[in-house]
């Protein structure tokens, strides 16, 4: 997890999922921290904790040990200080690899989920990994794409808690994919989002051709829509908090103010201000007072 100008004082925020309160007390009396506020009954902030790198070692594998989400800062971030929150779709917004349930329907998700895998992991090139997947598809019915939307879509844990406060505090929302259209335009629709960017499938007489329409939504692409729908909306890309889980969100992540990494690869853990590996996408929250 990537921290900007580490000081020698800092706050800690700790937090859990289920029925943590112990496992918290515990990891924060690691810390000696000056003051501990609870922020809610599975998070608290330690404050004003004489932070080292060895401190830091201590905490972070403590905090995995026992399931618990730890994130450092400087100060503390407001929600005001944010008008904007970008998302990834696929395993980030959702808990899904929508291409990888696609090739289910035609029993090749084993050979592209393994593509899929190698592309979120950086060692692939993101655009040609789409085609060769999406190539894959060819001929599949249309009607695939509506079954999994019904039938095996889900939103992460925390996704509407954490849609629901940063649409209340007026922040606009923006869901950008490396995915599909056909997922994204449902999404925008069912959770009121502001802004929606991914790619489109090329139907022919209600199959799929195996091929994407335009151009490719790429981790370049995912940046520029960022910064562009910061330009529309008249903020700094620092105004922006942006979460994602796999390399082609990295580029998005490191213009923003706030980047978190969601059940992450670790290539982007370990870029990320904020990685969340047990707690859900409403784990912003206790991080903006």
């Amino acid at each position: 997890m990537k921290m900007k100008n580490a000081k020698n004082t800092m706050n800690l925020v700790l937090q859990g999922s289920d029925d943590c309160k112990a496992r918290l007390e515990r990891i924060a009396a690691l810390t000696a921290p000056k003051n501990i506020t609870w922020l809610s009954e599975r998070a608290l902030r330690c404050e004003g904790i004489a932070f080292s790198p060895a401190l830091r070692q201590t905490i972070e594998v403590a905090a995995q040990a026992a399931q618990l989400d730890a994130t450092y800062s400087i100060g503390m971030h407001k929600m005001s200080e944010f008008k904007l929150v970008a998302m990834d779709m696929d395993s980030t917004l959702i808990t899904i690899e929508c291409i990888d349930e696609i090739a289910d329907m035609q029993g090749l998700k084993p050979q592209v989920s393994e593509i899929t895998e190698a592309a979120m992991r950086g060692e692939l090139d993101f655009s040609e990994s789409l085609k060769r997947r999406v190539a894959l598809l060819e001929g599949l019915e249309a009607s695939a794409l509506e079954r999994v939307y019904e039938e095996r879509l889900q939103l992460s844990p925390g996704a509407e808690t954490m849609l629901k406060a940063v649409q209340q505090a007026g922040l606009k929302t923006l869901l950008v994919s490396g995915g599909f259209t056909y997922f994204t335009s449902r999404l925008k629709e069912r959770l009121g989002l502001d802004y929606t960017h991914a790619n489109e499938l090329e139907i022919v007489d209600g199959r799929l051709t195996g091929r994407v329409v335009g151009g490719i939504v790429d981790a370049e692409e995912k940046k520029r829509t960022v910064e562009r729908v910061c330009a529309e909306l008249g903020i700094e890309p620092s105004q922006a908090i942006v979460m994602g889980d796999g390399a082609n969100d990295l580029k998005m992540m490191s213009i923003s103010g706030m980047s978190v990494a969601f059940r992450a690869k670790p290539v982007v853990r370990e870029q990320a201000n904020v990685a969340l590996n047990f707690v859900g996408l409403d784990g912003i929250l206790p991080l903006l007072t």
